[in-house]
């Protein structure tokens, strides 16, 4: 296996697991994980919720959801910043992929790739990611389940 196999496959185990860490939220609407990774230790986790301390509700009673929900990239890098790790050159692994203002929180955190395999409705996170020098990977669904 060459390492570009070996990336793969890792690639597929990390995004399973964030999609597992995604089945935390309680959020209704769309349940979202990410890891972020660094020589291949899991230093940071998140998942789409309320800030500490609030309800475990996301959505208003419309529907909608509440503007103060944050994204699972911002949860695990705050997470991590607030730990004694560092995010620099790490990799980012998101079950959707990253809005504009996750991908603006991700070019300051210093990571330096991200692997998703869910497009988000909107593609401008992904295109400001590729603006920054970060290497963004796609693998659908069905990539993930050849890999198990």
């Amino acid at each position: 296996m060459d390492d570009k196999e070996k990336q793969l496959l890792l690639d597929n185990r990390y995004l399973r697991m964030a999609a597992i860490w995604a089945e935390n939220s309680y959020c209704k609407r769309r349940q979202v994980g990410a890891l972020i990774v660094k020589d291949k230790m899991i230093i940071s986790d998140g998942y789409n919720g309320t800030p500490s301390g609030f309800e475990n509700i996301c959505e208003d009673e419309n529907n909608i959801t509440k503007p103060y929900v944050l994204h699972a990239e911002a949860n695990a890098i705050t997470k991590v910043a607030c730990s004694h790790n560092s995010s620099f050159g790490a990799t980012m692994y998101v079950t959707s992929s990253p809005c504009i203002e996750c991908a603006k929180l991700i070019i300051q955190a210093g990571i330096k790739r991200v692997v998703y395999n869910e497009l988000y409705t909107k593609t401008d996170g992904c295109e400001l990611l590729k603006r920054a020098g970060i290497e963004v990977v796609s693998l659908n669904k069905e990539d993930i389940k050849q890999t198990i």
